[in-house]
C-alpha cells in the first residue's frame, strides 16, 4: 500500500512536463543531477550553523557590540509580589482595567502600583539591546557572505543575463558543484533559524517569519528535487541582495548611530522594492510562471512552486508597507528608524506614585502573610 501511495505521489506527470521524468535525473557520461539524498546533508549544516552561531556572537558580536557603543537600558526590576506574578503567568500580560481593579483590592496596592508593577514586568521579559545586536550581526554576516557567493556562483552564468535560459534543456541541466554548495549552505542556514525560532528575538510578523522560513525551505528543496536549480539561485540571491542591508541598518541603529543607520535603511528599502517588487514579480516570477507555458503544458509541480513564490511575494508587499512606514516616519526629521515588528519597551514616569510606592515599602506593606511589595529595586544587568 505504501508503496503504491509512493508510487502515486512521485509519478512523472505531477512533477515534471509530459515527455519527462525522474529518469531524466539519473547520473550518466560524467553528468551529475540533484538527487533527494543530497537534502539529508543540509541538516549537519543546520546544526553546524547554530553552534558557529554561538561562537561568532561570544567572540565576534559581543566585542563589536562593545567597539560600536551597544549598550543596555538598565531597567528596574518588578518588585516580589506572588499574586501579581501569579496573574502574569498564568492569565495575561496585559491585564484588563477591571482585572488591574481587582488585583488592587487582593493586594492592597494602587492601581497604579499595579500598572507600573505588570510595565516593569513585562519590560523584564522583553530581549536586551545587546541580545538583537548579536542575532542582527549574525544575519548580516551571513547575508553578506551568501549574496557574494552567489554572485560568484552565477556572474559567469548565460541565464543571469537571460533569465529564459533557466529552462533551456529542462530538466536534464547538470549539476554545477558551486550551484550543490551555494544551495545545501542556503538550506542549511534557513533550516538553523527555523531551529532556532523559539529562543530568538519575537517580533510582530512572528507568524509571518515562520510562513517565510517554511514557504523558503519548501521552495529550495522542491527546486533541487526537481531541478529548477538555475531558478532557485537567481531567487535565492535577489532575496540576499537586500537582507545583509537590513541588518546591518539594525546593528547601528541598537549603537544609537541615527545618521548612519539611516542612510542604510534608505538604501535597504530601495534595493528590496526594486528586487523583490520590481525583478522578482515581473523577471524571475515571469520566467517562471507565463514563459514555461510557451513550453509546456501546465502540471501540477509547476502550479506547486509557483504558489511558494506567490506566498513570499505576499510577504514582501506585506514588508514593503512596514518598511515604507519606517521611511515615511524618519523623512521629515532626523530621527532614528524604529523597527515596526519590534516589541518597544514600555517607559514609566516618575511622579508622585513613585514616592507613595516607596513609602509602602518601607513600612513592610503586608497582605496575606507575605510582604508584597519590598524594597527589590535591583536592575537588570
Amino acid at each position: 500500500m505504501l508503496s503504491w501511495l509512493s508510487e502515486q505521489i512521485w509519478a512523472d506527470w505531477i512533477w515534471f512536463p509530459e515527455g519527462h521524468g525522474w529518469d531524466d535525473l539519473k547520473d550518466h557520461d560524467g553528468k551529475v543531477f540533484p538527487k533527494t539524498r543530497d537534502l539529508w546533508a543540509t541538516l549537519p549544516i543546520a546544526l553546524g550553523f547554530l553552534v558557529i552561531r554561538q561562537i561568532f556572537e561570544r567572540t565576534v558580536a559581543i566585542p563589536l557590540a562593545s567597539l560600536l557603543g551597544v549598550s543596555d537600558k538598565q531597567r528596574l526590576r518588578a518588585p516580589t509580589n506572588p499574586v501579581l506574578e501569579s496573574y502574569f503567568c498564568s492569565s495575561s500580560k496585559h491585564p484588563t482595567q477591571s482585572s488591574i481593579e481587582s488585583l488592587s483590592r487582593q493586594t492592597g496596592c494602587s492601581v497604579r502600583q499595579v500598572q507600573r508593577w505588570f510595565r516593569r514586568r513585562r519590560n523584564q521579559d522583553r530581549p536586551s539591546k545587546l541580545k538583537k545586536f548579536r542575532e542582527a550581526s549574525w544575519r548580516f554576516t551571513f547575508y553578506l557572505f551568501a549574496f557574494f557567493a552567489g554572485l560568484a556562483v552565477l556572474v559567469d552564468k548565460p541565464w543571469f543575463y537571460d533569465m529564459k535560459l533557466m529552462w533551456e534543456d529542462f530538466p536534464k541541466m547538470p549539476l554545477i558543484p558551486s550551484q550543490y554548495w551555494y544551495y545545501m549552505i542556503e538550506l542549511g542556514f534557513y533550516l538553523s533559524l527555523l531551529l532556532s525560532v523559539a529562543s530568538d528575538v519575537k517580533r510582530k510578523d512572528f507568524r509571518e517569519q515562520i510562513v517565510h522560513h517554511v514557504a523558503t525551505i519548501l521552495l529550495i528543496s522542491f527546486s533541487w528535487l526537481v531541478n529548477y536549480i538555475r531558478a532557485g539561485t537567481l531567487i535565492m540571491i535577489v532575496h540576499d541582495a537586500a537582507d545583509y542591508l537590513m541588518e546591518s541598518a539594525k546593528m547601528f541603529n541598537y549603537a544609537g548611530w541615527r545618521r548612519t543607520c539611516n542612510v542604510i535603511f534608505t538604501l535597504f528599502a530601495a534595493v528590496f522594492i526594486i528586487t523583490r517588487l520590481v525583478i522578482l514579480p515581473f523577471w524571475i516570477i515571469h520566467t517562471t510562471w507565463v514563459y514555461p507555458l510557451t513550453l509546456y503544458p501546465p502540471f501540477l509541480g509547476f502550479y506547486f512552486f509557483n504558489g511558494l513564490m506567490f506566498v513570499l511575494q505576499i510577504l514582501h508587499i506585506f514588508w514593503a508597507v512596514l518598511i515604507l512606514r519606517m521611511v515615511i516616519k524618519f523623512l521629515p526629521g532626523n530621527d532614528i528608524v524604529e523597527d515596526e515588528r519590534s516589541d518597544k519597551e514600555e517607559t514609566e514616569s516618575e511622579d508622585e506614585e513613585g514616592n507613595e510606592w516607596r513609602e509602602k515599602m518601607k513600612n513592610g506593606h503586608v497582605q496575606n502573610g507575605h510582604t508584597v511589595l519590598n524594597n527589590n529595586h535591583n536592575k537588570t544587568d
